[in-house]
Parts: C-alpha cells; sequence; structure tokens
C-alpha cells in the first residue's frame, strides 16, 4: 500500500524544475507511504512519476519504486496488493531471468514486457492503482482495480499559457503542483449534496477526475520525435478491462441451484481469499464490528491461524458512550467465541471533536459519510499494533445485507397500486407520528415477535421512507431516493448546471457520460433487488466505503484489504440466486450458513446498525458551537455556494429536536469544513 503521482508536461523545464514540482507532489503523500520516496523524471518527454512507499511485502531496497521494467521500456509507480503475484512469477519464469527482489511490483512489470498491460491485470488478483510509463511508444497509462479500492485522480490544470496532466491518489499530490488553481465544480457540489460524497468520475475540481473502477487510461501525443506539442493534441482515451456488468451476465445464466453445494463454495472461495490477503511481512489484523460480514473474516482467519500453528489473530473495534449506538459488546463476545486477541476503543465527543479538524485534509474533497470519525479511530487504534487490517466490506453490496434490499421492494409491493397522489398523502402521514414514536413502535413489535430483526433506529427510517413515497413515481426512484440526502439541490446549491437525479446518468457518478459510461448495464433483466446491488456495487460502495476506508485508514500509514472484494468472490455471488442472500427481513443468508459453523447465531442475529455514530445528538451539544459557526448565515451568503435560507431552516428544526437532520446537515457542515480548509 503506497502513494503514487506524477504529471505530464508539454514543456521545456530544467530537470531541477520538474524535479522540485515532483518533490511537492509527493511529499503530500508521506502519510500512504512512510518507509521510503522515490522520484522519476524524463525531461526529454517531460514526464515525471513520484512514489511513496508502505513497506509490507519484501521490506528491502528492490522493491523501491518508481521501478524500471528489466528491459528499461516501462517505469512504474504502483499503489496496492497483488496477492496472487507468487503464482503469476512461476507462469513467466520460463521467459524471466533473475528476480531482483520478491516485490508485486517487479512481478506486474515483467508480465507487462510478457503478455501486456491488459491481460496482466486480468490474470491478477489484488487491489491497485498505477501509473505507468511506456518509454517506447511515449504513452503514459492509468489504471484502476476491479472495485476501485485504491483510488487515482487525473486531469488538467492551467500554469500560465501552458497546461499539466497531473495524476495522484489523493487530490492533495494534485493541489501541490505549482500553479494549481482550479475551481469547485458546482455540477460536483451538486452531486455532492445528494450522495453524500463526490461520484466517479468527478472530483470537487474543475477539470480534475477519478478514474473509475476497471478503467484503464492512455495519454499520447503529448511529445513527437523529442519535441513538445500543445496540450491540447494530447490523445487521452478511456477503456475498460473488467467490468462487474459481464459478471452479473454470466452469473445470471449459470445460477448455483443446490444450496448446500453453495455454502460450500462460498466458504472454500472466501477462506482461500483470506488466506491470500493474510500474507504479509509484518503484523497483521482485522476490524471487527460483531456483525455478519467482519466476523466472518476474522473467524476464517482465526481458523487458519489455529491450523496453522499461528498466533491469535488481532482485532479491532469502536465503541460509543451513547446508548443505542455501542456495538462493542458484540464485537466482544464474537472475539471471545474465536479466541482472538481482541482491543476495543471506547470514542466520545471529545475523541470526535479532534478527528473533525483532520477531516478536510484527510478527505481532500467534501466527504459526509459520518461513520469516517469511528473508521479512522479504529484505524489509529489498529496501527498501534499492526500494518495490515482486514475488513469485511462489501459484503452487504454482494450478499444482499442492506435494509434497503428487502424493506423496499416490499412496501413498494404493497402501495405501487395506488395512485401518487394518495402515495404522498401517505408519505404525509407516515411523517405525522415523531421518530421516537416509530421507535417505541419498533421495540414494541420486536418485543411481540422475538424471532423477527426490527430495523434498527426504525423512526429515522421511517420519516426517511415517508418523504421517499411523497416524491417517486417508480421502484427504481425509490431506490435512487433512498440513497439520496438533498432530493433537489437545485434548493440549496447555487449554480445553474445541476441535473435533477436519473437524468441521462446510466449510474449515478456518471452525470456527464449518461448512458454511455464504461460501467453501463441494461438492468431491465434483473429483480429490483439485484439492481439495487449491482448499482450499490458500481456506486456507493467505491464513492463512499471504499473511500471511507482508505482515507481513514492511510492518514494513520495502515493498509487495509477487503477479501469480499477478491473478484472471485463477487463472480461466486452473482451465480447464486437471490432466495440465498435474501430472505424475508434476513439478508445475507448464504453468508450466515458460513459463519453459524464457527459462531453461535444467537451472537450474531439482530437488527442491523451499521457503523453508525451519534453526530445528531453531538450537533445539539458538544459540536453545537463549531456546527453554528459554519452555518452562519453571513458566511453562507458571502462564500456564495449555498441559500442559507433552507440550511438555516434545517439547522433550526434540528436544534429543536422536531427533526433530525442530521444527514442534510453533515453534508453542509462537511463542504464547509473543506472549504475552510482550503483558504
Amino acid at each position: 500500500m503506497c502513494g503514487l503521482t506524477g504529471f505530464w508536461t508539454p514543456t521545456n523545464e530544467f530537470e531541477g524544475v520538474l524535479h522540485a514540482a515532483l518533490q511537492s507532489m509527493t511529499y503530500a503523500l508521506q502519510h500512504r507511504g512512510p518507509d521510503d520516496s522515490g522520484a522519476w523524471t524524463d525531461t526529454e518527454s517531460g514526464i515525471a512519476l513520484g512514489h511513496r512507499r508502505l513497506s509490507i511485502v519484501d521490506l528491502s531496497d528492490a522493491g523501491h519504486q518508481p521501478m524500471h521494467s528489466q528491459s528499461g521500456r516501462f517505469v512504474m509507480a504502483f499503489n496496492g496488493e497483488i496477492y496472487n503475484h507468487m503464482n503469476l512469477r512461476v507462469e513467466l519464469k520460463k521467459n524471466k531471468k533473475a528476480w531482483r527482489g520478491y516485490s508485486d511490483t517487479e512481478t506486474l512489470l515483467a508480465g507487462f514486457e510478457a503478455w501486456g498491460v491488459e491481460e496482466t491485470l486480468r490474470k491478477s488478483v489484488g487491489m491497485f492503482a498505477l501509473a505507468l510509463w511506456d518509454t517506447q511508444t511515449q504513452t503514459l497509462t492509468l489504471a484502476r482495480d476491479r472495485f476501485g479500492e485504491k483510488p487515482l485522480y487525473y486531469g488538467w490544470t492551467a500554469q500560465g499559457d501552458r497546461r499539466a496532466f497531473l495524476f495522484g491518489s489523493e487530490l492533495k499530490a494534485l493541489r501541490a503542483y505549482p500553479g494549481f488553481d482550479n475551481p469547485v465544480c458546482r455540477r460536483a457540489l451538486a452531486q455532492y449534496m445528494r450522495f453524500m460524497v463526490v461520484p466517479a468520475p468527478m472530483s470537487i475540481y474543475a477539470d480534475i477526475f477519478k478514474l473509475e473502477p476497471g478503467c484503464l487510461l492512455t495519454v499520447s501525443g503529448l511529445c513527437e520525435k523529442g519535441s513538445f506539442k500543445d496540450a491540447s493534441d494530447a490523445v487521452v482515451s478511456i477503456k475498460t478491462w473488467w467490468a462487474l456488468a459481464d459478471v452479473v451476465r454470466a452469473g445470471q445464466s449459470n445460477q448455483i441451484a443446490d444450496e448446500v453445494e453453495a455454502v460450500e463454495l462460498l466458504e472454500q472461495q472466501l477462506a482461500e481469499a483470506v488466506r491470500l490477503q493474510s500474507l504479509a511481512d509484518v503484523p497483521l489484523g482485522a476490524f471487527l464490528s460483531g456483525g455478519v460480514d467482519s466476523s466472518t473474516i476474522v473467524a476464517l482467519m482465526q481458523d487458519q491461524a489455529n491450523n496453522s500453528g499461528s498466533d491469535k489473530v488481532k482485532t479491532f473495534t469502536i465503541g460509543f458512550e451513547e446508548a443505542g449506538f455501542d456495538e462493542s459488546p458484540y464485537a466482544r463476545a464474537v472475539a471471545q467465541h474465536l479466541g482472538t486477541e481482541h482491543t476495543e476503543m471506547i470514542v466520545s465527543a471529545e475523541n470526535v471533536q479532534d478527528v473533525i479538524v483532520q477531516l478536510p485534509t484527510m478527505y481532500d474533497e467534501p466527504f459526509a459519510d459520518s461513520s469516517q470519525i469511528p473508521t479512522h479511530l479504529v484505524s489509529r487504534e489498529a496501527r498501534k499494533h499492526v500494518k495490515v487490517a482486514l475488513s469485511g466490506d462489501a459484503g452487504d453490496e454482494l450478499f444482499g445485507g442492506y435494509n434497503r434490499y428487502f424493506w423496499g421492494p416490499r412496501i413498494w409491493s404493497k402501495v405501487a397500486w395506488l395512485p401518487y397522489p394518495v402515495r404522498q398523502a401517505l408519505g404525509a402521514a407516515i411523517s405525522t407520528l415523531p421518530a421516537v414514536g416509530w421507535d417505541a413502535l419498533g421495540a414494541s413489535l420486536s418485543t411481540l415477535m422475538p424471532r423477527t430483526q426490527g430495523i434498527h433506529r426504525l423512526g429515522e427510517k421511517a420519516h426517511k421512507l415517508a418523504l421517499r413515497l411523497r416524491g417517486v413515481r417508480r421502484i427504481d426512484d425509490l431506490y435512487w431516493s433512498l440513497v439520496t440526502e438533498w432530493q433537489d439541490p437545485a434548493d440549496v446549491v447555487r449554480s445553474d448546471v445541476l441535473l435533477h437525479v436519473g437524468q441521462g446518468l446510466g449510474w449515478a457518478g456518471n452525470a456527464d457520460k449518461g448512458n454511455d459510461s464504461p460501467h453501463f448495464i441494461d438492468l431491465e433483466g434483473l429483480g429490483s433487488v439485484e439492481r439495487m446491488m449491482y448499482l450499490d456495487s458500481m456506486t456507493y460502495l467505491p464513492n463512499d466505503i471504499l473511500c471511507k476506508v482508505d482515507r481513514a485508514a492511510m492518514a494513520t500509514s495502515l493498509e487495509t484489504r477487503a477479501p469480499f472484494l477478491d473478484h472471485r468472490v463477487a463472480e461466486l455471488a452473482w451465480r447464486m440466486p437471490l432466495h440465498m442472500k435474501v430472505r424475508g427481513n434476513v439478508g445475507k443468508w448464504a453468508l450466515r450458513q458460513v459463519l453459524y459453523k464457527y459462531v453461535p447465531r444467537e451472537l450474531i442475529d439482530r437488527p442491523k446498525a451499521g457503523f453508525a455514530i451519534p453526530v445528531g445528538q453531538w450537533l445539539r451539544g458538544p459540536l453545537r458551537s463549531w456546527a453554528e459557526a459554519l452555518l452562519d448565515e453571513v458566511r453562507l451568503q458571502r462564500e456564495g455556494y449555498f441559500y442559507p435560507a433552507p440550511i438555516r431552516q434545517k439547522w433550526a428544526e434540528h436544534l429543536s429536536g422536531q427533526h433530525d437532520h442530521t444527514a442534510k446537515l453533515w453534508a453542509v457542515l462537511m463542504f464547509q469544513a473543506w472549504l475552510e480548509a482550503q483558504a
């Protein structure tokens, strides 16, 4: 796990000038790789590659980057891990001279020379982002892993009357390039207010983009035979080297019929993914929330440790002082049953205040999933003991874990026949019962029907559903509504370039590409739940979950790995019929059957809570003065990004306790905090 950056500029500069610019960009990523740094420039071509190294495999100097291929044709800066790279070396052995070391970076470069870039990536099992310079064709290639575990930004910035093509693992590296002055992209801000994140391919800056998962970008034409051309002559192309859409189609045509076979295959494939991802030359552990996903990963890790005579797995969890949010007892019970070496940290409002001031720098652009806070805190605690941590991320998207998968379609089936005005009235009726009333009702139902799992924080979700019912006409509209907060950003964001949800969108992030997105799939052949799962895998997973974990962990120089994102696990998941995932009010059926072999179900079966934290309560208490300063009406008016009136109204309603506007307010606060940090 590392950080990479660089640029390609069509201007003749002395090597010292190029090197100084590169050093500034590379230094900005020091937290991603505190163990080593490297820089390579070529004044003749105007290309520069920088790297920060977090040494995980092959700790020697043989893993230093940027790294040259054996023939000298390729130079690469690489961020990530290729878990099967030693197997690839066996394939390469016939045509390979002696290896310099045993890093996966060297393996990839040898593969590129033997098989080409795309074929090598297809053979690889892992997570990565990379920048590759081909000295022979004078072409720059950027590539990102299948699901987007590792980030990669790119784009143009002006420097006087010339432009430069920049790229890097985080936006802070691009901002460090001399003369970077790209303005805030209003279209991206509008999408951020909907989804609480800036969805790919956009970034918060104009002309800077995120490379989408499974994509390969090439740039050529900036120079020719040693002479420079204008940047406008450059040819930039993007193609997919892997697409989940293909996996979905293949899985739908090759479904597993036998439940016993499906569970056995799942256990075997997950165990193999865990085994591969547990290989490291440094201490390794795992996050443990006590939920299905993380408990399954930890159970398989501990089982393999027991069988090999290894030490106990080190596990880490976060708890909260506030009642109703603390799930640390569940994690503790699972850890005790499995016999892990468990560490837990209880979070207070004071801990949160310390982290909040770091968030704008940590995430580089507005990011409003408040679970970013405990994710960073648990990462910080884990980093005191280990250098790598496995997580349970992606279990929900692949195996049907989110509440919306079973409650959304069920509720829609009950109300779809109603005329639209009647559905609006029903939504209004649901809103009349305060959130606390719905919570009390949910508690009563759980008491009367103890075998049902119920819904965690029913009141908050009932009010959210009520709002959605008042504005949707189809089941797909319901999905987009459920995953958005500010339903119409035009009500709050000052701009004349806003889009409505679904207007020309193949999926949420592609505001400019529409249905020409390389990942767009005709979803008509899938049922409503499977469509939700696919869209979550393509949007919410990379844009929110994986981004959250990567920045929160890398800010502490901790590498995280997600065994569920071994692409062979995903392929198996899509071969499973929906009834092996969602049954009644319970998701992840097949995954639970694997887990129950290791952990008693009474330790696992409970309402899904997610990684929620009591931000709403804190905004009324210890965080109130901080929030009030950022939401000041005069300040909002002066900065010119938001209309103050709707924000001030939501703030007043939240403070009074009439409504819980935590998510909407957190989105505004995170943008405001980010904007303040840019000054």
